[in-house]
């Protein structure tokens, strides 16, 4: 019986010397657990140091005769009252990384913790069962044995130390390099997705419909998350990503000064505990969990920090935008409305993006269009005065396929070419975004392909949808026309301008 008892009495020994060890070098992460389980922030800091101590303490009086005992007594009562911890928050819904072994193993709390507590703490009532004077040291176990099994038991231990010790050491190589495989997988997986204005749900697709739950515990679909007749931009994040974390103090801004037109709403996974934390810490006001990765999938984000936009009838009303820069783009989009359009895609942090290089001269009523080079859909590169050339005018729409905007008055701009009138002008789409993304819209009027917005620009077109009148003679006919109603307006028939 000594025997199962001093096993026991290691087995403890070294959990509590592993855990106070792991927590001493990650006290900042120890301390960030602590406030997760529902410890006060100037309660947590010190006992971010004394826990571990008192673990380290529990290690190494369970390994002396003297002691043995009261450090079974000790590793009991903080057993007990992990276990207690732990059950309290899971009973609450709340699932805080556990963080038992500093990095080792910060992993979220569940059932299986309580079990794995459970069974330490029958080792250790084993031990405490013996009472004060029943339970040896282990070196007066090994002392007591026969010369021989003393000689194999302690070659036995001296040998298993350096082998753990190498064993973790390797463990966490193989773990780092683990992490490193994987975000260079998940680098070249997303990269189409930054680099692709295409990805996520097709736009104008009914936004999928999902489950979450609040901070508070409280049950949102995404019906109620759009109520009213705001957007609704869904933001994807994860607190144990960094970039994730730098945005949030933009998001709570965002959140503050844009709410009367845009809501928005961050989706997070991971411990409640921590979401809770960077919510206070940097004042968010919408913030739901996802249990893991469901609602990105669905919407077929691939990576985080990255955002989509739902229209305020509920259907997809942008790509994904992964990044920051993407994002803060989106927003300033999302935010202008339908009155005040800004290009899509803009440039950096929602500001319009300039053409390349110098910028051109806009050009005014008058003036003849200018003398650049658009790509046609099957991939050949058109003079815009060529392809203009004729005797009727011509209505130059300024257009992007993944434009909320846009996709509203595609309907009214197929019916318009179904039924136009003989004397109205002939129309020209002038589009960012994809061949394929184009060729979906299912018009049968020419598409120019202008990628960077650059051509749009010198028109002066603030955005899309937007157009400008080019008259018989390639010169322009009128002032630029923002937002549906206004270019349908100028596609009806008129007279002549006169060269």
């Amino acid at each position: 019986m000594h025997l199962v008892v001093a096993i026991a009495q290691l087995l403890l020994a070294a959990v509590f010397a592993v855990s106070g060890i792991a927590k001493l070098a990650d006290r900042a992460g120890s301390r960030r657990s602590l406030v997760e389980f529902g410890l006060p922030e100037p309660i947590a800091r010190p006992a971010s140091v004394l826990l571990p101590l008192g673990e380290l303490a529990v290690a190494g009086a369970l390994v002396l005769a003297l002691t043995a005992w009261w450090g079974a007594l000790g590793a009991l009562a903080l057993l007990a009252v992990f276990t207690v911890a732990v059950a309290v928050n899971l009973a609450r819904g709340r699932r805080p990384d556990c963080h038992c072994f500093g990095r080792l193993t910060s992993t979220p709390i569940g059932w299986q913790t309580v079990a794995r507590n459970l069974l330490l703490m029958a080792a250790a009532g084993l031990v405490v069962s013996r009472g004060p004077h029943g339970v040896l040291g282990i070196g007066t176990l090994v002392a007591t044995l026969p010369p021989v099994a003393r000689g194999a038991t302690i070659t036995a231990v001296g040998a298993a130390i350096p082998l753990a010790l190498v064993g973790w050491i390797v463990f966490l190589l193989w773990r780092q390099q683990g992490r490193l495989l994987l975000r260079i997988e998940a680098l070249e997986r997303n990269r189409p997705v930054a680099a692709s204005p295409a990805a996520g749900l097709p736009m104008g697709a009914p936004a999928p419909e999902f489950r979450v739950k609040t901070l508070a515990g409280e049950e949102r679909t995404l019906a109620a998350l759009r109520a009213g007749d705001r957007p609704l931009l869904l933001t994807f994040g994860d607190p144990k990503c960094g970039p994730c974390t730098a945005l949030l103090p933009r998001i709570a801004r965002w959140q503050q000064d844009l709410g009367d037109r845009l809501r928005i709403v961050v989706v997070s996974r991971g411990s409640h505990g921590a979401n809770e934390q960077k919510a206070l810490r940097h004042g968010l006001s919408d913030v739901v969990l996802q249990d893991d990765f469901e609602v990105a999938e669905l919407y077929r984000v691939a990576g985080t920090p990255g955002a989509v936009l739902v229209t305020a009838d509920g259907k997809i009303g942008s790509p994904v935008a992964a990044g920051e820069p993407a994002i803060a783009d989106l927003v300033a989009y999302a935010a202008a409305g339908p009155g005040n359009p800004v290009p899509w895609p803009p440039g950096q942090n929602g500001r319009p993006a300039p053409a390349a290089g110098p910028r051109a001269p806009r050009s005014r009523v008058g003036d003849r269009v200018p003398p650049v080079t658009l790509t046609s859909m099957d991939g050949t590169r058109v003079s815009l005065s060529d392809s203009l050339a004729g005797d009727a005018d011509t209505l130059l729409i300024f257009w992007n396929p993944y434009c909320g905007f846009c996709q509203r008055m595609l309907g009214d701009l197929r019916a318009w070419e179904a039924s136009r009138p003989a004397d109205a002008p002939r129309i020209t789409l002038i589009s960012v975004g994809s061949v394929d993304a184009n060729r979906a819209l299912g018009l049968q009027a020419p598409v120019l392909l202008d990628e960077e917005f650059a051509v749009a620009l010198q028109f002066g077109a603030p955005g899309t949808p937007s157009a400008v009148l080019v008259d018989a003679h390639g010169r322009i006919a009128s002032p630029i026309a923002q937002g549906a109603a206004a270019v349908l307006e100028l596609a009806r028939p008129r007279e002549p301008v006169a060269s």
